[in-house]
């Protein structure tokens, strides 16, 4: 399926453009442009196109606003050094979007159409994607149900969208590892919900154990496995790894209850690549305590979209404080997180075959 372009009338100025690529922060300003593409039960996939950017127009009762029926992605887009751009793994991108769709009863958006979508905007709105840094242009793909329908079924419309914002690097100042609150009251998902699947529920049932996190100093919250208390999980919105001293690697195994991250996938493909151990298993935070506080467990990091690889730097609960090595980040975790972005940024081979060509 082709996205013709629609051209904004009243683009931002180049002037405008560049005062916002200086700063831009993360998701705070948008591109001029978005794609967009209309389903319904009857006709499939039709109407896509690439359109100014806007606000979209929905009745009071379009099935997203009273049941949540959406699902969205996380992607980014990098300029090289000769200029170009390119998405990292985007097909991956679009295979967990139509597992997600599957889990909330949405329609599947086809592969290519993805591609498509996310190619024809970023060849529009090009002038966009930063430079410098680990600077980026965020991608966020996104389906909602449109549907003006109170019944409890799954919409018979339903609207897919791409839009763009540029971000700056995470960690401006330089790579600064977070504090953790471990949440004892709050879990992000159970066996059989939607815990594997990226959908806005999972997020804003994070948030009230996210303020939690920061009334208690956190930069970010962990949450425990819903059956028994037990089982590391994942961090509000990224995945986690455990390096221990023999140099092997450990990342809690996906259950169904964990969202499976592109990122995450890709650094333990790289960590064996450098000689490391990986396994995925169960981790308990007993095994977390005592391995930092034995020397066992020599380095712990996160990761994500957005921040790529964060390290952690303590765990804090009611229970009291752990601080990891140093409190810095570690020989490891920085190796990897320089790897990565080596290849994401066109600095370093690419082995894999990830990095896909936008312009």
């Amino acid at each position: 399926m082709s996205f013709p372009v629609h051209a904004s009338a009243v683009p931002v100025s180049a002037e405008r453009r560049a005062e916002i690529l200086s700063d831009p922060g993360f998701g705070r300003y948008f591109t001029d442009h978005m794609a967009i593409a209309t389903w319904t039960r009857d006709a499939g996939w039709h109407d896509a196109a690439v359109v100014p950017y806007g606000p979209l127009q929905l009745d009071p009762a379009a099935a997203v606003l009273h049941y949540a029926q959406e699902v969205f992605e996380g992607m980014k887009a990098y300029r090289h050094a000769d200029g170009s751009v390119w998405s990292f793994r985007p097909e991956a991108n679009a295979a967990r979007l139509a597992r997600s769709a599957r889990r909330l009863a949405l329609p599947e958006v086809p592969e290519q159409m993805f591609l498509e979508a996310v190619s024809q905007l970023v060849r529009t709105d090009e002038a966009w994607v930063p430079s410098g840094g680990e600077s980026s242009l965020y991608l966020r793909p996104f389906m909602v149900a449109t549907e003006a329908f109170l019944g409890v079924r799954s919409a018979h419309e339903v609207k897919f969208l791409v839009i763009a914002s540029p971000a700056g690097s995470y960690f401006s100042g330089g790579v600064k590892p977070v504090s953790i609150w471990l949440s004892q009251d709050y879990t992000r998902a159970a066996f059989g919900g939607t815990g594997s699947a990226k959908c806005g529920g999972n997020y804003a049932a994070s948030l009230v154990a996210q303020e939690e996190a920061h009334a208690n100093g956190c930069d970010q919250v962990c949450f425990l496995d819903a059956g028994e208390r037990k089982y590391v999980e994942e961090l509000g919105g990224m995945n986690l790894y455990f390096v221990h001293d023999d140099g092997s690697i450990v990342t809690p195994e996906l259950t169904g209850t964990i969202l499976e991250g592109i990122t995450r996938a890709s650094i333990l493909e790289l960590a064996k690549d450098a000689g490391h151990e990986v396994s995925e298993r169960r981790v308990s935070i007993e095994e977390w305590r005592g391995g930092v506080e034995s020397g066992r467990i020599t380095e712990v990091f996160a990761c994500g979209t957005a921040a790529v690889v964060t390290p952690v730097g303590r765990l804090v609960s009611r229970d009291g404080e752990l601080v990891h090595g140093t409190g810095g980040p570690g020989e490891v975790t920085t190796g990897i997180r320089q790897r990565l972005l080596d290849v994401q940024y066109g600095r370093a081979e690419d082995p894999h075959g990830w990095m896909h060509r936008l312009v």
